[in-house]
């Protein structure tokens, strides 16, 4: 996508330091954060949302939720995180590109049992 601000910052385009990155995904650090510990794990192939992705699009997901597991001391995850995906403008998301927030380095207060 031409004008997404995402698919420019994993073009290259738009310089950002990647903590983490695959062939599939690159995890950065959120320029705007809300928690101590805020990263945007992104999608190479861009999907606006996950209605977009097939069942083969979606085993990236499975493989992304996997490596951020594995990354928990890397990223400073330890004491626990958080994964956050927006869909849709009521949801929050203000960029047409699926992206996972990571949040972690405190107590979130809110939950959903």
């Amino acid at each position: 996508m031409n004008d997404c601000i995402f698919c420019k910052i994993i073009g290259g385009e738009i310089p950002a330091k990647p903590v983490y990155e695959c062939e599939d995904f690159i995890i950065i650090n959120d320029v705007n954060p809300i928690a101590p510990k805020h990263y945007l794990l992104l999608p190479r192939n861009h999907y606006a949302t996950l209605a977009e992705m097939n069942g083969t699009d979606a085993e990236i997901l499975g493989r992304a939720l996997k490596t951020v597991s594995g990354l928990q001391k890397e990223l400073g995850l330890e004491n626990g995180y958080r994964l956050v995906i927006n869909q849709g403008a009521d949801a929050g998301q203000s960029v047409l590109h699926l992206h996972i927030h990571i949040l972690a380095g405190t107590e979130m207060s809110f939950t959903v049992d």
